[in-house]
């Protein structure tokens, strides 16, 4: 994702999650720290006929990156979390949330992410079945985290085992479809 994507992220962001959609300014922010030696994001969109049809992004917390972008040389592993991942309504059920997904996980593993944790709404079974099919396990609850609606998170954990060792399997790339990081 680059800065001329924010809008049309924006324009689905608010389709998609009219009550607790992000803003322009929390985009610009997950940006400003995906690029670089020191880059601890990673965002893609999905592209088809050059219109955004999804988006994801992840932020790697915890461990410290040495010279060549890795936790390997401290010893402290990473911890991936994912900040968001969205497909358009006529975009459901083709694969594509699946493919964010599995680019989103090759990140975590070049960041050396020994877990990956992620939150979803209780209410969005179609997201949580995607997540338990790529070997995301729920281990808890966050209560009124989407606001202002006040409805509950489900946390999701997927363990990766050791450093470098992500879990990054999943569908290829759809006919048609281009994801850009």
């Amino acid at each position: 994702m680059r800065w001329w994507d924010i809008d049309p992220v924006l324009e689905l962001e608010k389709d998609l999650f009219p009550e607790d959609a992000w803003s322009r300014g929390m985009f610009w922010s997950e940006l400003a720290h995906a690029r670089g030696p020191e880059a601890t994001r990673r965002y893609v969109v999905a592209l088809e006929d050059d219109r955004v049809v999804g988006y994801g992004g992840l932020a790697a917390q915890g461990g410290t990156a040495s010279d060549t972008g890795t936790a390997s040389d401290t010893g402290t592993a990473a911890v991936g979390d994912i900040q968001t991942i969205a497909v358009r309504r006529d975009q459901w059920g083709t694969g594509l949330g699946g493919e964010l997904l599995t680019e989103l996980l090759r990140a975590a593993t070049a960041f050396e992410c020994a877990e990956v944790l992620l939150e979803c709404r209780v209410d969005n079974i179609r997201a949580q079945k995607l997540y338990e099919r790529f070997g995301f396990e729920p281990i808890g609850f966050r209560r009124g985290y989407y606001q202002p609606g006040n409805v509950d998170a489900l946390v999701m954990r997927l363990t990766t085992g050791q450093p470098g060792s992500g879990s990054a399997t999943g569908p290829t790339d759809e006919e048609g479809t281009e994801t850009n990081g």
